[in-house]
């Protein structure tokens, strides 16, 4: 099996798991890190050095990271906790988000969540609207189109740094300083850029951030959200409970998986330029040898519009998706997002962009990682090309 899924998921580095193990063992240190005695000072002292390898990824300051169980997590409470924050001022009243079509599942999920529910303020409820971009065939929302959206009324812009179907890189660094002059927050779903991409927080002025460790070859079931601290981005909670992470995220801390995080962005910022070579090299050979057929298209992108080095995704005219998903055991690819996988319908990314269903289906998203080689594209290739010709042979819309 050759593994191109990276984007889905990542294996656990090596490095990344031997610093957990410490953590694991029955001997090992397993204190609550919010006790008060010396083994729950040890693990709170991992969870802090942790804290600190996260933040050195994205030139952050170590208390600006708010440990969550991952990016999906993250993002539920940058949104509703934004909102539910500002909707408890009594001036309030309707709030309004602006944010683009091609997000991921969890962001445009909780969107329309409070467009249903509003937010709860002093004096009731208030109603929440949400503007939904869309984005130029290339994949791309400009800051100039989201300037155009804002009213008095917008409170929060949601968008994400890397697409996480096409590759798509956001111009967020430019939006930024735009928003911070008009009060507006910015909100960066970053699970595909962190480790991909070079990120200095102290530069660009996002308020909110939100981060996956198995994306960046840490494990499962772990994340962080970047709140600034100057000037402050405020957060209603989404969990209560003994007020741990600042008052914004209550529940005892996993600290082998919060180690694991810490380890794995620390390994990501000492390779992210060599990762980054070796993997986009891979990437464009990989684009060069499916151009061998005819009637390819490549989604998101183009001339001047930067594109993650681990993402290409690529329609294939004239062939049915799942017979062409079905023809490839030997590769692990995917369609889109395997968050949305179970609709099993066409990628609702690739249709913003203008692809009819039929094309959007016939679509393959190859996502590159560490451990991917020559060989590993080489194969890959031969296979795709082998099987589009087959199933085009068998297609009479093709002879035709």
């Amino acid at each position: 099996m050759i593994y191109l899924d990276y984007a889905a998921t990542t294996p656990l580095d090596a490095r990344v798991f031997e610093a957990m193990l410490p953590y694991l063992r029955p001997d090992g240190v397993f204190a609550n890190p919010a006790s008060t005695h010396g083994p729950g000072f040890k693990a709170r002292a991992a969870v802090e050095k942790a804290r600190a390898q996260v933040a050195a990824l994205i030139g952050a300051e170590p208390g600006e990271i708010v440990w969550t169980s991952g990016a999906t997590e993250s993002n539920n409470l940058a949104l509703k906790g934004a909102l539910e924050f500002r909707g408890a001022a009594p001036a309030s009243k309707t709030l309004h988000i602006v944010t683009s079509r091609t997000e991921h599942k969890c962001v445009l999920d909780t969107c329309r969540y409070l467009e249903a529910q509003g937010v709860s303020g002093r004096s009731g409820g208030q109603p929440v609207r949400v503007t939904y971009l869309k984005p130029s065939a290339n994949g791309v929302v400009t800051p100039e189109e989201v300037l155009a959206a804002l009213t008095p009324e917008t409170l929060l812009v949601s968008l994400m740094w890397v697409n996480n179907e096409i590759g798509v890189v956001q111009e967020v660094e430019r939006l930024a300083p735009m928003l911070r002059e008009r009060g507006v927050l910015l909100h960066v779903d970053a699970a595909q850029a962190a480790g991909k991409l070079p990120i200095d927080l102290g530069r660009t002025p996002i308020d909110l951030l939100s981060l996956s460790a198995h994306k960046v070859y840490g494990p499962k079931g772990i994340g962080a959200l970047f709140v600034r601290r100057r000037p402050r981005a405020r957060l209603n909670p989404q969990m209560h409970g003994g007020g741990h992470e600042q008052g914004m995220r209550s529940g005892t801390l996993a600290t082998h998986q919060i180690v694991g995080m810490g380890a794995a962005f620390d390994v990501a910022r000492t390779d992210l330029a060599a990762d980054a070579a070796h993997i986009g090299g891979l990437r464009d050979a990989l684009w060069s040898r499916l151009q061998a057929l005819p009637r390819v298209q490549r989604n998101g992108g183009g001339e001047g519009i930067a594109i993650a080095p681990h993402l290409l995704n690529v329609s294939f005219e004239g062939v049915e998706g799942e017979s062409l998903r079905a023809s490839l055991p030997e590769l692990a690819v995917s369609s889109g997002s395997a968050c949305s996988s179970a609709t099993q319908e066409p990628s609702y990314v690739l249709r913003a962009l203008g692809r009819d269903d039929e094309l959007a289906n016939a679509s393959l998203r190859f996502s590159l990682g560490r451990a991917t080689t020559a060989a590993d594209i080489e194969r890959a290739a031969g296979l795709v090309i082998q099987q589009v010709q087959w199933l085009r042979e068998l297609s009479p819309l093709w002879a035709a």
